[in-house]
This record gives C-alpha cells, sequence and structure tokens, in this order.
C-alpha cells in the first residue's frame, strides 16, 4: 500500500547509500520519485565522497554531504534547517533512520528493519521477490569443489563461449529494492536503466587535462581493481594477456582506472602491456570523481571487475565487460539485467556467488573464465 498525500510534499529528504555502486542503483528510483514530484524540491543525503556523482543529475535539486567524522546529531540539525517534510530512507542500517528522525521530518518511510522501526513513521515490509545476498560456509564450498573435481573439472581450460550473460530474474535485481521504496510513496515501480550525467564541456576538460586530445585510435577503458577484496578480481595475469592481445588486434588506447591504492596493480599493467607502437595511460589515483566519470564516458568500451567504476560507465552508456566470480550479476550487475550492450561472464564453479572476499580454494570461479572468452567480448562491444 502507497502513502497518500492530502497536499503533495514540496521538500523531499532522500537519504542515500554509502557506496558507489550502490548508489548509481538508485539513480531508477530517483527518476521516478521525480517523476511522481515533479514540482518538489529533492534533496539527496550523501556521503561527501559521492557529492559530485549527483551534479547535473536531474532528479535532484540539491546534494547535501555528510563528511566520515561527522556526528548523528551534526547531521541531523543540519537536515533541520531543510525543513523537509518527507524523507526516503534507502540504506537499511538503523543510523540512516535515526538521522531522518533526528532532523525533525514528520515523515520518514525506509524498509522495516530490527532496531530502526521505531524511528520512521513508515515501516515498508521486504518484496516477497527480495534474494539475500548469502555467504557460501567454507565446507559447502570445498564440498561442492570437490564434488565438481570428481567430475573432472578443469578450471583453466573449461568453457569457453564468449558473450555469457546471466538468466534474466527480473525481479531480483537490486534496482528493485529501491524502487519498492519510492512505490510506497506512489511512484511507478517499473525499471529504468540506471543514469549518471557528463556534460560535454567535462568530457572535453577531461581529454585536454589527461592530452587525449590528438588520440584517434579507439580508447578502452580498463578497471583491474575492486574494494571488496581479492575474490572480485580476475587474476592480473590474465588482465595482461588480455589488453596485449586486444590492443594488438585494435590499435587501441588503454586508459587504466583506479584508486590510490590500486597504483602498484595498474602499474605492473602498464609495464607488461608497454610497447613503442601503443599508447597507455595510467590514471589510477589521478582522477577526481567527475573526471572518472568523464574518461569513462569517452571510452568505447570499459573491462573492469565488479566494482563501482563497473556500475558508472554503464549508467554512462558506456558498454562494461566484466568476469564475475564471487558475486552475482543477477542481482548486482550493471544497468539492467537484460542491457545487451554489456557482457556479464561466469564460469561453471558451482560455489559461485560466494560473496567472501577471499576465495578458500583454488580460485576456479575466476580461474575458469579464459583470456580468449573475454577478449571476444570486448571486441564484440567496441563494434
Amino acid at each position: 500500500m502507497s502513502l497518500s498525500f492530502k497536499i503533495p510534499p514540496r521538500r523531499i529528504l532522500v537519504r542515500g547509500t554509502n557506496w558507489l555502486g550502490d548508489a548509481v542503483m538508485t539513480t531508477p528510483a530517483l527518476l521516478r520519485l521525480r517523476e511522481k514530484f515533479p514540482a518538489a524540491h529533492i534533496a539527496l543525503l550523501t556521503p561527501e565522497k559521492l557529492r559530485d556523482l549527483w551534479r547535473h543529475h536531474p532528479a535532484i535539486n540539491e546534494a547535501i554531504s555528510f563528511a566520515p567524522a561527522e556526528g548523528l546529531f551534526a547531521i541531523g540539525k543540519k537536515l533541520r534547517a531543510g525543513r523537509f517534510d518527507l524523507a526516503l530512507v534507502l540504506p537499511n542500517s538503523p543510523r540512516s533512520a535515526i538521522e531522518a528522525w533526528l532532523a525533525g521530518i514528520s515523515q520518514r518511510l525506509g524498509c522495516a528493519r530490527p532496531w530502526r522501526n521505531f524511528f520512521l513513521t513508515q515501516a515498508v515490509a521486504p518484496r516477497a521477490e527480495s534474494v539475500k545476498m548469502r555467504k557460501r560456509p567454507i565446507e559447502e564450498i570445498k564440498t561442492l569443489a570437490a564434488e565438481q573435481s570428481s567430475a573432472g573439472f578443469q578450471p583453466a581450460t573449461q568453457n569457453k563461449n564468449a558473450g555469457w550473460k546471466p538468466a534474466l530474474l527480473s525481479r531480483a535485481h537490486q534496482i528493485h529494492e529501491y524502487l519498492h521504496l519510492a512505490a510506497a510513496l506512489g511512484a511507478n515501480p517499473g525499471p529504468l536503466p540506471p543514469q549518471l550525467f557528463i556534460t560535454p564541456e567535462e568530457a572535453e576538460a577531461a581529454r585536454k587535462k589527461f592530452r587525449l586530445n590528438e588520440i584517434t585510435q579507439p580508447v578502452f577503458g580498463l578497471n583491474p581493481g575492486a574494494e571488496y577484496g581479492p575474490a572480485k578480481r580476475w587474476p592480473v595475469e590474465k588482465f595482461i594477456a588480455t589488453a596485449k592481445e586486444i590492443q594488438q588486434r585494435t590499435n587501441c588506447v588503454w586508459l587504466l582506472f583506479g584508486g590510490k591504492g590500486d597504483r602498484q596493480l595498474t602499474a605492473q599493467i602498464a609495464a607488461a602491456i608497454h610497447d613503442s607502437r601503443f599508447t597507455i595511460h595510467d590514471l589510477a589515483g589521478q582522477t577526481s570523481l567527475r573526471e572518472l566519470m568523464a574518461l569513462l564516458k569517452i571510452c568505447r568500451v570499459l573491462l573492469t571487475n565488479d566494482t563501482g567504476p563497473m556500475h558508472v560507465a554503464a549508467a554512462l552508456g558506456t558498454p562494461v565487460v566484466v568476469p564475475f566470480g564471487s558475486t552475482s550479476p543477477e542481482l548486482t550487475g550493471p544497468g539492467l539485467p537484460d542491457d545487451a550492450r554489456n557482457r556479464l561472464l561466469k564460469s561453471d564453479a558451482p560455489c559461485s556467488p560466494c560473496f567472501l572476499r577471499e576465495c578458500p580454494i583454488d580460485f576456479r570461479c575466476m580461474n575458469g573464465i579464459s583470456v580468449g572468452r573475454i577478449v571476444n567480448a570486448v571486441l564484440e562491444c567496441k563494434l
């Protein structure tokens, strides 16, 4: 049942999510909220590190940021000044609900969860179609792996078919969790593709700053890191072999992306694929969020692990090629699950997805995705 309004809310606060990929997946719900309340002033409360993600976004009028060390009462005081009459709390944490309560917002809607329902005026029941991310116990993983190994599984050489995509679980994807909350306010729950926006001026400024203006070859992106842990990272030697082959076949320019913590990884890749005939730009740790977005926008395709920039690129319209191992493309893949622009690849490892940070066995989920499959997928996308 959706919340009814005698008078449509004039000032709406949306408590945004704390991680880059999650934030991108909230954009369909925000667009539906704007569609439902076209005249409302919609403000988004967001971590400081994500503030610039929302620049030029048509769903919101204002981004209110908070620093990592900023306390609950300071945030509550900041929000009180906005005189909001409705709060939509997207995260499931108790803290996010308490922030809206401390702000004195009269109507506060969010998903029902223990330890926070008291702080909401409407606690929305979970969707019947929700699928939880269950971490597999290590003993279960070992049992599944042993059963597969006894049947003759060879992780380095199995399934080489390119272009695998997940079976469409139309109501399982995370974007539906956020749409479900917007629908409780009367918004349309129908899925939209996640969307972000970069202006032509921003793209041109990024080209100029990183000396890409004179490039005439195709520009491809490579993002080999992943913050969550090594289980999400396709092996670096496979990235190197893939980048070399694609460069030889397309004469492309590679842009290497990553955070400051990825510099050693991207430097290793840049050194391994360096060739006087080709151009490589290692940009890890050198870009602001808006610059990263602008550079992802100009790439013909992004080869990436399952991480925040994957979602950003897809939301900007850049095709992505992603090897999935410990995580599930059906639940948190880029874009909409049926987006034909992207190539989401998996192996046949029975323990995948496990949702663990580190593999407790032989990393067969990622080792089972061959260089040949990824190369073919990238070449399909760039056309």
